[in-house]
């Protein structure tokens, strides 16, 4: 409502520039994701026929120190806290591209195709990238705090996408109303849902890196998350975008805290 104005002002929500932007990340990371896993695969296949190959693999590669032999591919990249605390700080991200089995691959490839358009619209390519990898990052941190066993898998990224969109969803439930608290509801939901699911798992689901990844996710999201104002200097009123570069601060001290407690905890480990 604009006190001023010579006539009722329309609702500036139905202006609301969502879903304007391409999606390109999204379909990349899915193609990396599934071409990861067909690769792995493939390996997994090939070691036991080919001898030569795993002797070399055995010898020059950082594999797993947990690793047996059906998963040595995977300890290739996985998370292990022990060679992490060695400093093997990219097994934080490696991991994060690598994929159990078919189901497995499935269900995040399934869940990145439903949130990520949505999410990269909303926030940009570059934005998006940030926040699926500060969000990755955090979950497999919070797994290597948690957790000692290893662990793969883009849940941690994918929660954080949702956390991703409940900020911006948040941030604008004033311009947005009930669609806004809709879409925030249906978050909730998702995450609990998710949660209890890996509670009754017995210990297979991580959730450890879910929850990781959803705080990194919210946290990411809070700096990156573009913010609309209603300017009143139209009529009809029109909505801004509002993004400045210091947004990019928020989200290299948050990789900064990751490193900080990835540190700690290693030094710990180590007494």
């Amino acid at each position: 409502m604009f006190d001023q104005e010579p006539a009722p002002a329309p609702t500036p929500s139905g202006t609301l520039p969502l879903g304007t932007r391409q999606v390109r990340a999204v379909w990349v990371l899915l193609t990396i994701n599934v071409a990861v896993f067909v690769l792995t695969t493939v390996l997994s296949f090939l070691l036991p026929r080919v001898p030569s190959l795993l002797t070399f693999l055995v010898n020059h590669a950082p594999y797993g120190s947990l690793a047996g032999p059906t998963n040595f591919v995977l300890s290739l990249g996985w998370k292990d806290n022990e060679l992490i605390t060695q400093g093997q700080y990219w097994r934080l991200i490696t991991a994060i591209f690598l994929h159990g089995g078919l189901l497995h691959i499935a269900f995040n490839g399934f869940a990145l195709y439903a949130l990520g358009p949505e999410t990269e619209r909303i926030y940009g390519t570059l934005r998006f990238v940030a926040l699926y990898f500060v969000a990755g990052l955090s979950g497999s941190v919070a797994s290597y705090v948690f957790t000692t066993g290893p662990s793969v898998g883009a849940s941690g990224a994918i929660f954080g996408l949702i956390g991703g969109l409940a900020v911006f969803f948040y941030t604008t439930r004033n311009i947005l109303g009930e669609f806004s608290r809709r879409q925030l509801q249906s978050m909730v939901t998702i995450v609990v849902v998710n949660i209890l699911i890996g509670v009754s798992a017995g210990g297979v689901i991580d959730n450890f890196a879910h929850l990781g990844g959803l705080v990194g996710g919210i946290v990411g999201g809070w700096f990156l998350a573009p913010r609309y104002h209603v300017s009143r200097q139209f009529y009809p009123p029109r909505l801004e975008r509002r993004t400045s570069p210091q947004d990019w601060i928020g989200v290299g001290g948050t990789v900064l805290v990751s490193g900080v407690i990835v540190g700690v905890v290693g030094i710990i480990r180590l007494l």
